[in-house]
Formats: structure tokens, C-alpha cells, sequence
């Protein structure tokens, strides 16, 4: 009975409805607008390390696990290798260029990463071949750079880095591609270690160095449940290091965690302008029908039929509105051209669809609570 009287007054008072069912659209496509922006930022910024088959990272001592600062010697490999649990270990060079795009296209800053080939974090490759060398003119690169510039395997690209105070450029040669694997903001290009240690941005060179230097080492252990155990081992045994799991490496990127705040924040106090929103419409709705309820009410209407009438209503208006949003976005998300980091992951579109669902009961909660305090004689105009 109280779910009939809500479809029956929202049907005839469509009109009004729908203006707030589009209200609860236009929050929804906000919403997921932002878990998306949120989560393609998140992907642009850690995609690499989260893809990496490492289960440890070393860091240098005392740089806050920061990559651009962190500084390890070629020495510590073999001090890592031997600690007990340990399978492989590679080293990790990361700097920033520019892909010189042929046909007179734009310029595109590119993340450089130093790899050694059969060491943990060479991705996988998708077609062509992985690199199998230390030092030679190659590179493996993203499918979608290829696909987006037209670059095949077997094609030379110039690569223009900083060296002292001139720019230098330097030819590599395509040899395979891998899926997405983006750092900070930018497509990676994977170089063997020593090639990468030659043309990263690096102020003139004076002299032979002692020892390649690498930002910091990946560790695959033998038992990746062990990973807190390995750690301390690791620790014990080679001094001037950090060591830290991939899930603090990732959080440890500069600007990931604050990014990934602000995008939280901007999310809660969308859903709590939801809430005030739904519950203040549903509120001068049910003022406006007082003298009704007083009718029901006095015609033997019990307070849990108006409870579920009032209920059943707002759940209506919240579910088609949560719809139409959804579908808004989704069209939206398709019309957007493919530069904007726009990402719809299941795990979050959902959590954020429920909480949308859930904020129209939540903002309704007072408009129940008055519905079932009407006294039908006051609410006629009847009591003395």
C-alpha cells in the first residue's frame, strides 16, 4: 500500500520529480566524473611501479623514498643477491626526455627507464623482442605511443635529452612493444641500463665514473609472502639503504597521496552536498502534503505505511536519477577525446554508485521522522 501511494504521487507530480531526479544526474555525473579523473591521474602517475614483477624496492638512506633523489651504487647488487630469500634483483634508472615525433608532430616528454633485460622491471613485451643487452642502441615502448604516432617495430626514434647546458639528441632503435606503462605523467621507454646512463639529462661528464649509479633496485624474492621478513634481512645485511614494499613505493611518488586526497575530499563533500540537496527537497515536499498525511492518518493509515510511502519515494526519485547520471557519464566518457586521463574502474564506479544510492534514504531520514510525527487533528486545522 505505501509503495502504490508513492508511485502514484510521483507519477502525478512528474514534472516536479524529475526536476529533482535531474538534480541527482547532474551530482552523479559529477561523482564519477571525479573517481575517474582521480583514478586515470592515479594510473598516469604509478602504472609502472604497479606493474613491476618486484616484491621490495631499495632505496638510498634518508631521501623519504623519493626516486629522483635516491642514489645507488652498482655494488649493492651483489650484496642484495646474497641475503637469504632473494631470487633477482635489478637496477632502475628513471629520467625524463622528449620524443622528437616525426612528420613535424608536436613533441611529447617521455619517462626514460633504465632496464637490465631478464631483471625485474623489464615489463613484459607484447610483440618484437625484450632487450637482451646492457648497452645498445634500443628501446622497447607503449603500444599506445606506437599506435598513436604511428611507430612501428624496426623504426629509429630521436631522443632529446639535456647534457651540460646543450641539447643533444640520439637515435634508438624500436625493438618491441609493451603494454600501457606510465610513469609520472608521461609513456615510458625502456633503455638498457648503460645506454640510459649515457643519454639521461646529466650535467658534462668529466671522467670515467667509478660505478654506475641507479635510482633504486627491484627485488624479486623467492617468497613473495615474506616480503616484512626479507626487508629487515635486507637491512641487516647492506648498509646505506631503505627498503620498502611496492604498495609504500607507490604512495611515496611526489604529489600521489596529496592527488589522490583531494580527489577523496572533493568526492565526500560532493556526496554530503547530495545529501543536504535530496533531504531539503524531500523535506518541503512532505510540508507541502501535511494536511494529506493528516487524512491517511485519519482514515486508519498506520505510521509504517507513511514511513514506507515516504521511503519508497525517495528511492524512486534517487534510482532513476543514479541512472540517468550513469548514462550521462558513460555518453560523456565516450564523446571525450583520448588525451584526457579519464578512467572508469569497476571496484570505484561501483562503491560510488552505492554511495549515491545510499545518500537519498540518508537525506530522506528527516522527511520520515516528520511524516510519522503528524497529528491528523493538527493537521486539519481541527484541534482546539
Amino acid at each position: 500500500m505505501g509503495f502504490y501511494l508513492a508511485i502514484k504521487e510521483v507519477w502525478r507530480n512528474r514534472g516536479r520529480f524529475l526536476l529533482i531526479s535531474m538534480v541527482i544526474a547532474l551530482i552523479t555525473t559529477l561523482v564519477l566524473f571525479i573517481a575517474a579523473l582521480a583514478e586515470g591521474l592515479a594510473q598516469a602517475n604509478r602504472e609502472y611501479l604497479s606493474k613491476v614483477n618486484a616484491d621490495l624496492f631499495v632505496y638510498q638512506k634518508d631521501v623519504d623514498t623519493l626516486i629522483p633523489t635516491s642514489r645507488i651504487g652498482r655494488s649493492k647488487i651483489n650484496d642484495i643477491l646474497r641475503v637469504e630469500g632473494v631470487q633477482e634483483v635489478g637496477a632502475l634508472g628513471f629520467a625524463t626526455g622528449t620524443l622528437i615525433v616525426p612528420d613535424g608532430k608536436p613533441t611529447i616528454n617521455v619517462s626514460l627507464i633504465g632496464v637490465e633485460p631478464n631483471s625485474p622491471g623489464m615489463p613484459p613485451v607484447l610483440s618484437g623482442r625484450s632487450i637482451n643487452t646492457n648497452k645498445g642502441n634500443e628501446v622497447v615502448i607503449e603500444s599506445r605511443t606506437a599506435s598513436r604516432y604511428g611507430i612501428q617495430i624496426g623504426n629509429e626514434i630521436n631522443i632529446k635529452t639535456i647534457q651540460g647546458t646543450k641539447e643533444k639528441y640520439f637515435t634508438l632503435q624500436v625493438v618491441g612493444l609493451t603494454d600501457g606503462q606510465q610513469y609520472s605523467f608521461a609513456p615510458s621507454m625502456f633503455i638498457p641500463f648503460k645506454t640510459w646512463d649515457q643519454i639521461r639529462p646529466q650535467a658534462v661528464r668529466a671522467g670515467t665514473p667509478v660505478e654506475l649509479i641507479s635510482n633504486i633496485i627491484a627485488v624479486k624474492l623467492k617468497n613473495p609472502e615474506e616480503t616484512k621478513i626479507a626487508a629487515e634481512r635486507i637491512l641487516n645485511q647492506v648498509d646505506g639503504i631503505e627498503v620498502v614494499d611496492k604498495k609504500n613505493a607507490i604512495e611515496a611518488i611526489p604529489g600521489y597521496k596529496v592527488q589522490q586526497s583531494t580527489f577523496n575530499t572533493q568526492q565526500f563533500f560532493t556526496l554530503l552536498i547530495g545529501v543536504l540537496v535530496i533531504g531539503g527537497f524531500f523535506q518541503i515536499q512532505l510540508l507541502q502534503k501535511v494536511p494529506l498525511i493528516g487524512v491517511l492518518k485519519a482514515i486508519g493509515a498506520s505510521n509504517f505505511i507513511i514511513a514506507i510511502s515516504v521511503i519508497a519515494q525517495i528511492i524512486v526519485v534517487t534510482t532513476f536519477g543514479v541512472f540517468l547520471g550513469s548514462l550521462i557519464t558513460f555518453l560523456l566518457s565516450v564523446a571525450l577525446p583520448a588525451g584526457i586521463p579519464i578512467v572508469f574502474n569497476g571496484s570505484s564506479v561501483l562503491v560510488a554508485i552505492a554511495a549515491l544510492l545510499a545518500i537519498g534514504p540518508l537525506g530522506g531520514l528527516v522527511s520520515v521522522r516528520v511524516a510519522i510525527g503528524v497529528e491528523p487533528l493538527i493537521a486539519l486545522g481541527l484541534s482546539s
